[in-house]
Order: C-alpha cells, then structure tokens, then sequence
C-alpha cells in the first residue's frame, strides 16, 4: 500500500460520467489523485482540485508533479461544430501537454472504437488499422497522434483505451434509453440492426486502472465485455428489466437532424471486437450486456430512478 501512496494521479474530465467513477476509484485504493474540473462544477473533495479548462492558455498545476495522467477531457458527438470539437479535442489536448510534458511520467489517453471505423461482420482487435468515418473521430484520433508521437519525443510512457459504449446509472443509457423506454418515446435509428460492443462503466474504470497498474505502456487497448451484440437486442433487454415496451424504428435522417450525422455514423457503424488483450490484465465483473444491465436497472430501481 505505501507504494500506492506515492502514485500522483492527474484526472483530466474528472466531473464526467467515467471520470468522476475513475477518481473515486483512485481514491479508494490509495492514490494521491488531482482533479482538473472546469469551475462551477463539483469534484470529489477527496481529491486536490484544480480549476481549469484544457482550451486555457495557462493551468496552473502549482508545481505538482504526475507519476500518471488520465485524459478523459473531451467534447461528446452530440456536439456539432467542428471547429468546437477541434478547439476542445484536439487544440485543447495540445495545451494539455505543453503543460504537462515536464510534469507526468505517463498518460493515458481515453478514445473510442470508432477509430476502426467500417469492419463489417469481421471480429477485430488491436492489429486493425484505423480507418474513421466521422470527423469527430478523425479530430480525437489527430489528437491521439499527436500525443503518442509527442510522448515518444519527450520519453513519457504512453498507453491509449479505446471504450466500447459505455453504460451505468447515468450518462446516455440513463437519459438517452431507459428513460425514454420508460415514456415509449425511445426509437432506434435503422431499426438497431447493427452490432456494437459496451462495456460496464464500473470495467471501463477497473481496466483503466489496470493498465496503469500493470504500467502496460507503448500499447492500445480495447475496452468491451465479451459479447458483441445488436442494438436491437441490447435496447430490447434493456426495456424488458423495466417492463417497458420494445422500441420501435426512426428513419436515419430523421435521427441526423435531431443527434447529428457523426452521432448517427458512429451509432449505426456495426463493429464487433475481441477483447482478448485487455483480458490479460484485468477480469470483467460484468463479462456480457446481460449481467451489466441487469445490476445497473437494479440500482436505479433501488434509488426509485425508474
């Protein structure tokens, strides 16, 4: 445990839906863990906290030194305009590491599968080339080159996670499917024939931690449970833990206008993926979609959420 007392952790997107589970979690096995929030918002008083935006031109880090940085800081695809998603995304990880390349020992770098763009029915894993389909895909992925190469230069060990969808009590399965399953007013974009790959918040966390603890750097790895599954099923199991009705289709376009065309590609681009490398270094508590769902309607129903 001493050991682990001596670890200094930098969260960037501490007050997120992954982020703020990742700082608790840091906290409760020991680290020394600094928040970087934007002001107005609330951190884990447990944790040092520093306000800031990585679009500022200066944060002020008051000569704190990192054994780890973990960037999870980032626009969402729900945002729009590409030049927000390249202020923030990509210009904003830039000023992030001008001001921490002197300061961390490592970073890793939180990314999505959509780096691998279309796959068709073929299972990948991390030897795929990137090939994305999005420009809010592209932008994270310049992002992420930027940092590799730039660790590289500067001698940092770097490692990158690219997430499945990642589902919990909050965040898009909360607000963007079971509550409107629970209003039968949820409708899923070429009727959810396609394949995707989630993963439990609580095993995008623990995985996370994994890599830093088992200091695997200089790799990518991919984040999902060990069932790829259509949307279609994934949303019809999730409507049947809260006794709501199976949702039906929207037309893609009609989807577009509302969520926006990145959204949209992302969401509709099947995948299917081997998670057989993070595997080596971490064990799944919730292994498939079923077992996760099932505990995440579980809580909510508990905390009368649903």
């Amino acid at each position: 445990m001493e050991k682990l007392l001596t670890k200094s952790i930098l969260v960037t997107g501490a007050t997120g839906f992954i982020g703020s589970r990742l700082v608790n979690s840091l906290i409760d096995k020991g680290y020394n863990v600094t928040s970087l929030i934007r002001k107005g918002k609330k951190g884990n008083l447990k944790s040092n906290i520093i306000y800031g935006d990585i679009t500022d031109e200066r944060i002020d880090f008051k000569d704190l030194e990192f054994d780890c940085v973990f960037h999870l800081a980032s626009h969402t695809p729900l945002e729009k305009n590409k030049k927000i998603l390249e202020k923030v995304n990509l210009e904003g990880t830039k000023k992030l590491f001008k001001e921490i390349k002197s300061i961390t020992k490592s970073i890793i770098y939180i990314s999505g599968l959509g780096v691998y763009g279309e796959t068709g029915e073929t299972v990948i894993d991390e030897s795929q080339k990137y090939n994305p389909n999005t420009n809010f895909v592209k932008i994270r992925l310049d992002a992420e080159k930027y940092l590799k190469e730039n660790s590289l230069e500067h001698k940092i060990d770097f490692a990158v996670a690219h997430f499945g969808d990642v589902y919990g009590e909050e965040g898009w399965f909360y607000e963007m499917l079971i509550k409107r399953l629970k209003k039968n007013t949820f409708r899923m974009p070429k009727g959810g024939e396609y394949h995707k790959c989630f993963v439990h918040v609580d095993d995008a966390v623990g995985s996370m931690i994994a890599i830093l603890e088992k200091e695997s750097f200089g790799e990518s790895f991919i984040i999902a449970d060990s069932m790829p599954v259509s949307f279609k099923e994934f949303s019809n199991f999730a409507a049947d833990q809260i006794s709501a009705k199976h949702p039906g289709s929207v037309p893609v376009f009609l989807a577009k206008a509302v969520l926006g065309s990145d959204l949209i590609k992302l969401l509709t681009t099947p995948i299917k993926v081997s998670n057989k490398k993070i595997l080596k270094i971490y064990d799944f508590k919730y292994p498939n979609y079923k077992d996760g769902i099932k505990q995440v309607t579980s809580e909510l129903k508990s905390k009368n959420m649903i």
